[in-house]
Formats: structure tokens, sequence, C-alpha cells
């Protein structure tokens, strides 16, 4: 069914899921990407995020997440069983998006109405942005399947460079040698060296691999 609609959710979620193994307790409380968010209250977002975003696919206008704007992310918020729990929350927002369905009409999340489309390309980019997040936080490796960075690039370029508040932040320049995920992270408001003045790559770990299809 993957091959009938816009994107296929399951390759970014397959990696999302990898890289919550490679969290550690003491990872927590450790900084992001995100300004002023730990990996504990980036965790609580990703958790909100896949709510909202499965309910938005199922046009489940009262669902968690679809009425207003997210709650501020807060670790302090994330439960106690959370490495079982966003597994299977994640597992649920990439079953949603794979009916044709999801992709037509309009759909709501966060008290914002879109496009279906349109809000399928704002998930994925939350997927695969806080993928990168969390990654870059926990010294791990980021993967993404090159189709996927191109629709995002092209879906993120449409808006202002300035950024688009809630959303995207004022876009940074990438150096010559940038990957295509660079350039969406750049383009995205992040800085694609991040690692490289926040939090260094623990030497020798990477988060199980997972296959991303061709």
């Amino acid at each position: 069914m993957a091959d009938q609609v816009p994107l296929d959710f399951d390759p970014p979620v397959r990696r999302l899921r990898a890289l919550l193994l490679g969290v550690a307790d003491e990872d927590l409380t450790a900084p992001t990407p995100c300004p002023d968010w730990t990996v504990g209250d980036l965790l609580h977002h990703i958790q909100g995020l896949s709510y909202a975003f499965a309910a938005a696919a199922r046009k489940a206008a009262d669902g968690p997440g679809t009425d207003g704007p997210p709650p501020q992310p807060s670790a302090a918020e994330l439960p106690p069983h959370w490495r079982s729990r966003m597994p299977v929350l994640l597992e649920e927002l990439a079953t949603a998006w794979k009916d044709p369905v999801a992709w037509t009409g309009t759909a709501t999340a966060g008290g914002v109405t879109l496009p279906a489309a349109e809000m399928g390309l704002v998930a994925m980019d939350e997927v695969v942005l806080h993928s990168w997040d969390l990654a870059q936080a926990t010294g791990q490796e980021m993967a993404a399947d090159p189709r996927i960075l191109e629709s995002l690039l092209e879906f993120i370029s449409r808006g202002p460079e300035r950024g688009v508040p809630g959303l995207f932040g004022p876009a940074v320049e990438a150096d010559d040698e940038a990957t295509l995920l660079d350039l969406v992270v750049a383009r995205a408001g992040r800085d694609p060296r991040w690692h490289e003045t926040g939090r260094r790559r623990r030497p020798g770990f990477t988060a199980p691999s997972t296959t991303v299809a061709p």
C-alpha cells in the first residue's frame, strides 16, 4: 500500500525507533540542536507529535494534539515507560499515513487545518528533523532516504528563508560539501555542524542499523 501514497513513513520511523535504542539514561539531560530543549524534552515532543499526526491522518479532529497548539515539551512529563511506549506510537503514526485516504481532503494537527498532503509533509518533516536532533544530541549516526529528503527540501524551500515560527527557524548556510541531509537541516534552520560545538559523537557507538528501501 505504501506505493499508493506520496511518502512512505516506514523507513524514517524505523530509523527513529533505532535511535531510541541508543538513548542512555544520562543522555536525557543533554542539550539538543533545539534551543533550550534537553533530550528528555525532545522525546516528550516526539511522543506528542506521534499522537497528533496519527490522529491527523485518521481525520480525528478531536484526537490528542489536534485541537490546539502542542504543550511546551517537558522531560518531567515523559512517562517512565517511554522506551516501550514510543516505538508503538511511532509505528501507529506510520500505519496511519499508509492509508491513501489520509492524504486526501484536509487534516488537522496542533489546532491548524491544512490540505492533507501538506500535513503529511509537515509530519514527515517533524519525524526526520527530530531524528536528526536526537542523533546529534546522543552521538549517533543519522541516515535518511534521499527521495524523502528531496521532497522535504522542496517543501521547506517553499517557505521564507527567515523561517516559519513553530515550524522552521531562519535558514542556515550550508558548506560546499553539504550532503542532502545537511541541506534539509540547514534550510530548516539548524546548523549541520552542531555536533562540533554541541555534543560530540560517542566514540565507537552506532545505532542499530535499519534497512532503507532503495
